[in-house]
């Protein structure tokens, strides 16, 4: 019975981690800048359109912050392929 437990205990764990996985926003910032560019908001996202990326662009500096990014993804303006 315990390691019926513990094996359950493992699956559902995994199962959550599956879950939150596909909600995660996962763009890299590959110049390491601190901000994402269009180029690599692309490359997570091949939808996203420059008008897309603007709407994003909340303070018009021309990069998405992480809270910008976070925001774009949960409202689904960012839709992945």
């Amino acid at each position: 019975m315990t390691k019926f437990a513990l094996a359950f205990a493992a699956i559902a764990t995994m199962t959550a981690g599956a879950a939150f996985a596909e909600d995660a926003v996962v763009v890299a910032d590959v110049d390491g800048n601190g901000v994402y560019s269009m180029e690599e908001v692309v490359a997570s996202y091949p939808a996203v359109t420059a008008e897309i990326f603007a709407a994003a662009d909340t303070d018009a500096n021309g990069d998405l912050s992480a809270d910008e990014l976070k925001a774009a993804v949960e409202a689904g303006a960012f839709a992945a392929m």
